[in-house]
């Protein structure tokens, strides 16, 4: 009896044993069969690693193929925390080494995902490398990279069109996740370089690398080259460039040193092509240079930067909003054409006031009895105050928005300013306040409301220059993939047409082109320049300190070219302050050798 059921014990217990062993071996084979790859994948995910490599950034070009912005191999300092968390220690160390904040350290760590190398200071010098290399022991976890570092061929040349490139902050990193963007990636931030980041970053790489159990790497696996990215071949001519910096740099320095103007330490400059919109220079001065924020800027080169009262991350050229001074006349002269309100003979007596509200002529100067030809070309005040008591400030206003004043020219470029036209509705805004006859008088003159950037005026003075055709001003002519492949080219592209007559036309461009003959207001410095040109001079009144001065021309006079505008910050007048300059420009557009000792700079009235 006992022994009978002893033995049914046994047999139960057989079977359970069988069925549990079953079981087993059942869960053994699917583990192998059925779930083999998967966890063979996770097996060699903690034994493999997968370290990226970052693309170089697009190159940049002028419009004849000179190489302006390339990139070179610069060492990075960054974590690689494949065996754990990264110590207080390390970070301590790294914080003292390599002259960043502990919390610096600490947000990137935070920030950090997968195994992407967590970067902690780019481009730092040999003498980091050779402590850390020496050091191992003492900072686990601690690797170098050898990265692109953005190289700005000429330091400040052109920097704000190029921009500068800086890694990814927390604000721009939430708005671009979603395009492939995190933590650590450098990013264009300022001019062409943030306009066409997407275009210039490439593709990664990277390396499988096979580490051990402490998490340092025993091999490399398997590697993806980056892939470069697309080139712009841009729209500046190098030559002109430089002749543009260089001439406003010079001027600048004999204003401030001997010129009697110690305020005038700004400027900018724009070249274009009146026929196309292409922008062969642009100048914005005092300027900075953009390699210092490639690798990341230190506190003392932001603060020299930053707390600059003229402001050196101001692209002046498109930002800068300045009354426009006498180069605004030619829209006051169009409109008193076009609406009948003054014809090309009749004399108007200028007695160096105006007979309704006094308001006079720079330096009292009278002319006497002059037609609209003379009162252009010798920029005459009384003669346009007059024109403007005949037009009010309603037709001034739809000739200016007819050139394209008040609003943006779309450059292809960030932070571009609107400028304003002087009108009822702005005062009645902002001031709560009626129109005065006296304030037509001012705008009539390019004064009082009215502000243009140099942009602005470079392309009105293209509308004349061309014909009446307004085009899009851009700086970059086609994008190139790594293999040469042409992306994109851009072409000119038409936004408008003036609706004047010929015959309005032709006094205009007559009118300006002597300006810069015996008599007009720039003919003492271009008396004897082998170009014909046309051109403008201008003083505008500043409420801050001492007028600016600007200049605009455009020639050859017979088929232009090249439309130069000139401002000078607190330079006084026009004829002695930008002239000067836009002469430099136009000598080196047209290749004229100009010896100095033969042919000295004369600065004029």
């Amino acid at each position: 009896m006992i022994a009978r059921k002893f033995k049914g014990r046994m047999e139960g217990l057989a079977v359970i044993v069988c069925l549990v062993i079953f079981a087993l071996l059942s869960r053994l084979g699917y583990l192998q069969i059925v779930e083999g790859e998967y966890y063979s994948k996770l097996a060699d995910g903690n034994r493999i690693r997968l370290i990226p490599a970052m693309a170089p950034r697009g190159l940049f070009y002028d419009r004849n193929g000179i190489l302006m912005v390339s990139n070179r191999p610069g060492f990075t300092v960054s974590l690689l925390p494949l065996s754990g968390p990264v110590s207080d220690d390390v970070v301590n160390k790294l914080s003292v080494l390599l002259g960043v904040t502990k919390e610096s350290i600490y947000a990137k760590v935070k920030q950090h995902t997968a195994f992407d190398p967590i970067h902690i200071k780019s481009d730092v010098g040999p003498e980091i490398v050779t402590v850390i290399e020496e050091q191992k022991d003492e900072y686990p976890g601690v690797v170098i990279e050898i990265q692109p570092i953005r190289n700005y061929v000429n330091n400040d040349f052109a920097a704000h069109i190029f921009g500068y490139v800086s890694e990814i902050n927390d604000t721009e990193l939430e708005k671009k996740k979603s395009d492939g963007y995190k933590s650590g990636d450098i990013i264009g931030k300022f001019g062409l370089e943030r306009v066409y980041d997407k275009e210039l970053r490439g593709i990664d790489g990277g390396g499988q690398v096979e580490v051990d159990v402490t998490g340092k790497p025993v091999q490399v696996l398997g590697k993806k080259e980056p892939v470069p990215g697309c080139d712009l071949t841009l729209t500046i001519d190098e030559n002109i460039q430089k002749a543009a910096e260089k001439a406003i740099d010079e001027q600048l320095l004999y204003l401030q040193t001997k010129g009697g103007r110690p305020n005038a330490k700004a400027a900018a400059a724009v070249v274009v092509n009146p026929q196309t919109g292409e922008v062969l220079a642009m100048v914005s001065r005092p300027a900075f240079n953009p390699n210092l924020f490639a690798g990341g800027i230190s506190t003392k080169d932001w603060n020299l930067i930053n707390n600059n009262p003229n402001h050196p991350l101001d692209n002046k050229a498109i930002t800068g909003e300045y009354p426009p001074g006498s180069t605004f006349k030619v829209v006051t002269g169009v409109a008193a054409l076009e609406e009948n309100k003054v014809t090309p003979e009749e004399k108007i007596l200028d007695t160096g006031k105006h007979w309704i509200i006094p308001k006079v002529n720079a330096e009292g100067e009278a002319l006497g009895w002059i037609n609209f030809q003379e009162a252009l070309s010798k920029s005459d005040n009384v003669y346009f105050y007059e024109m403007g008591n005949r037009l009010g400030i309603d037709l001034i206003e739809k000739y200016a928005r007819m050139f394209g004043l008040g609003a943006k020219t779309g450059i292809n470029l960030p932070y571009e300013s609107e400028g304003l036209v002087a009108n009822r509705k702005y005062k009645e805004e902002v001031f709560e306040d009626d129109w005065y006859l006296s304030e037509t008088f001012d705008a009539a003159i390019g004064q009082g409301f009215n502000l243009v950037t140099p942009l602005q005026i470079a392309m009105l003075y293209s509308e004349i220059a061309n014909g009446g055709i307004r085009y899009r001003p851009y700086l970059v002519s086609k994008i190139t993939a790594p293999d040469g492949t042409v992306i994109k080219q851009f072409q000119s592209e038409k936004l408008g047409q003036l609706t004047i007559s010929q015959k309005t036309m032709d006094l205009i461009r007559i009118s300006l082109r002597d300006v810069a003959r015996e008599g007009g207001t720039a003919g003492q410095i271009f008396k004897d320049f082998p170009v014909p040109i046309a051109g403008k001079t201008g003083t505008a009144e500043n409420p801050h300190g001492s007028d600016h001065g600007w200049f605009v021309a455009y020639g050859p006079f017979d088929n232009p070219q090249y439309v130069v505008a000139v401002i000078v910050d607190q330079g006084g007048f026009g004829s002695m302050s930008a002239v000067p300059i836009g002469k430099k420009i136009l000598e080196a557009a047209f290749h004229i050798d100009n010896n100095p000792k033969e042919n000295p700079v004369v600065i004029g009235q």
